[in-house]
């Protein structure tokens, strides 16, 4: 190559190299650049989302939870930690007593504690599982306090409702008995009861011959034997279920009873299982003994865990409503427990129309009265709420067996054993029932066990659990929202002269629950609302009450007449309240309620 040639190409390659150089800076501009966006715009979507937000949901909580599964006691505890750590301003963990297997009996009170402590407005009362089988009921509590927690921020109904409301929130009523149901062998419909020991049969033993999980399965399934004589016999339609012969027909199997063995050597097979007592016969209201009602241990509040409960509530006068929540068969229930017991024609009324709404939000579910529409209950919690505090409050039995195919006519409140079966193999994929097993029973000697597992049918499959939470939640916010809230929407002074003065206020209550229950103001459970006139260098002569603005029948309140006492305000009404004085001035008039919250005014010259 001649020497021109040769400059020519090192000319060549050095454009060439630095042009490359150039290339690949710009290509590492545009990549560090590109890099820096992505991380901005990811940045800004976890702070601020704006994409697809799902109606119904907070678009972005704190606290991350999974609503298709159950929690256990940790894990509940846990939530309720992360959700007070998370927003300490509104919400608040407390212990309202310990359980006797030493755990905490948690209430999560959630709130705008901006607008004051968690007495000075009117509070919701929600609880579940007292009986600790009834899973479910923890988690539509948990559910909602996290929906209030984490929904505030971004919807204006609950940031109304946190500022005017105080949520006292007890998901776990029977802690120690929830973590049984969870990991001990049991069946849907265990334990009901509390773990303190107890001797179910008189010998002088606690707890020594419950059920035994023969085939390993976690479940307490059922004991059958072949028996040409037996009353049952395999469904040729659906395999693994029986079905009862007909007049004529020879039989299979014969049901012995649950899994189980004859642990301490007295005949009896399951005879002294945990427990029992029913944590929901021991309050105290028309308590019965055991055999009266069934389940109730030795005297109103024998039971610690309810003792610690009962204690919490009364601390707070200012609770007016309340919500239990149980399973199952999709009932909104309300009180009486008893025949024998009445409520006051008033009260049902509220009742009636606060469950009206319930009845659209939740389908399926029917509301009825539990004495007379289900059975009688002596002792049950929901009957202490209402007749000794004064509550409204409901029970409602979770899960529904019109959600197995949306259908209405169900039998009883799990449906029937084909639409069970059916269910179990067209959605739970057949999950829902284990296999008949062989085994050798040391009292029966060749039995077989399977059946329905501890894991659905009183409770929701993952699938619908959410959905159970949310429109539950759903009909208790509403119930909140309609608790009393009392305001003085007028003040009016009228000068009557020779120095005296009249002074006209109008207090209402815009929702549908008065201040008090009509038994709260018959046993005078509640102090009586007051409405006072205050200022400086006021002499009240008189005050006087009516209905109506023209008081062409008032009563006259003689005594102290500065403070007006009222038995209570009606529900989407109010009261009128005028005062003849002399003097007077930086004049205000002030409403309290114990149940109903307060207000003020003052009064312009």
């Amino acid at each position: 190559m001649s020497s021109s040639s040769t400059i020519a190409y090192q000319a060549f390659s050095f454009r060439y190299r630095t042009l490359q150089n150039v290339n690949t800076m710009k290509f590492v501009s545009c990549l560090l650049a590109t890099i820096v966006l992505l991380t901005s715009i990811a940045a800004a979507t976890a702070a601020d989302p704006k994409g697809y937000i799902t109606a119904g949901a907070p678009s972005n909580p704190k606290v991350k939870a999974i609503w298709n599964k159950y929690h256990d006691y940790a894990e509940s505890t846990r939530m309720m930690r992360d959700l007070a750590a998370a927003y300490p301003e509104f919400a608040k963990l407390e212990s309202a007593g310990k359980t006797v297997g030493d755990r905490e009996m948690w209430v999560l009170t959630v709130t705008n504690f901006a607008k004051g402590d968690a007495s000075s407005r009117p509070g919701m009362w929600i609880d579940g599982a007292i009986h600790a089988n009834e899973i479910q009921a923890t988690e539509v509590v948990l559910y909602t306090a996290w929906y209030l927690l984490e929904s505030r921020a971004s919807n204006e109904v609950i940031e109304k409702l946190l500022d005017e409301r105080v949520f006292f929130l007890m998901p776990m009523m029977s802690p120690d008995s929830r973590d049984a149901h969870f990991y001990e062998p049991n069946t849907t419909h265990s334990p009901r009861t509390g773990q303190r020991p107890k001797d179910d049969d008189g010998d002088g033993r606690v707890d020594e011959d419950g059920p035994d999980d023969l085939d390993g399965d976690g479940s307490i399934t059922l004991m059958r034997v072949r028996d040409p004589r037996g009353n049952l016999k395999s469904d040729p339609e659906i395999p693994g279920r029986m079905i009862p012969v007909k007049p004529g027909e020879k039989g299979e199997f014969r049901i012995i009873g649950q899994e189980g063995l004859d642990d301490d050597g007295d005949g009896e097979v399951n005879e002294d299982g945990d427990g029992f007592y029913d944590p929901n016969r021991d309050w105290a209201w028309n308590w019965q003994p055991n055999h009266i009602q069934n389940g109730a241990h030795r005297y109103p509040y024998s039971i610690l865990e309810n003792r610690h409960i009962a204690e919490f509530i009364t601390k707070y006068p200012n609770i007016v409503g309340g919500q239990s929540y149980h399973n199952a068969g999709g009932m909104i229930l309300r009180g009486p427990g008893a025949k024998t017991d009445n409520f006051e024609p008033a009260d049902i009324r509220i009742y009636d129309q606060l469950a009206e709404r319930g009845g659209k939000v939740l389908p399926g579910y029917r509301y009825i009265n539990i004495a007379n529409d289900l059975y009688e209950v002596y002792g049950g919690e929901i009957d202490w709420l209402h007749q000794v505090r004064g509550l409204f409050v409901f029970s409602n039995e979770l899960f529904t067996p019109f959600n197995f195919f949306r259908t209405t006519g169900h039998e009883g409140f799990f449906g029937s054993s084909e639409t069970q079966h059916l269910f179990d193999k067209y959605l739970l994929l057949s999950e829902g029932f284990s296999p008949w097993k062989e085994i050798d029973h040391p009292q029966f000697g060749k039995v077989e066990v399977g059946g329905m597992r501890k894991n659905w049918l009183r409770q929701p499959p993952s699938f619908l659990l959410e959905e159970e939470c949310h429109r539950n939640m759903a009909f208790t916010l509403y119930h909140a929202d309609e608790l009393p809230l009392v305001s003085i929407t007028e003040v009016a002074m009228v000068d009557l002269g020779g120095g005296v003065k009249q002074i006209t206020a109008v207090i209402e209550n815009p929702k549908i629950c008065p201040t008090h229950s009509a038994i709260d103001v018959r046993r005078k459970i509640t102090r009586p609302d007051l409405v006072s006139l205050v200022g400086d260098k006021l002499e009240v002569h008189s005050a006087l009450i009516a209905d109506e603005p023209l008081f062409t029948s008032p009563r006259e309140q003689e005594r102290k007449p500065a403070e007006v006492k009222l038995d209570r305000i009606d529900g989407r009404g109010g009261v009128y309240v005028r005062w003849i004085i002399s003097g007077g001035e930086n004049l205000e008039v002030k409403v309290s309620s114990v149940k109903g919250g307060s207000d003020s005014k003052k009064v312009n010259p």
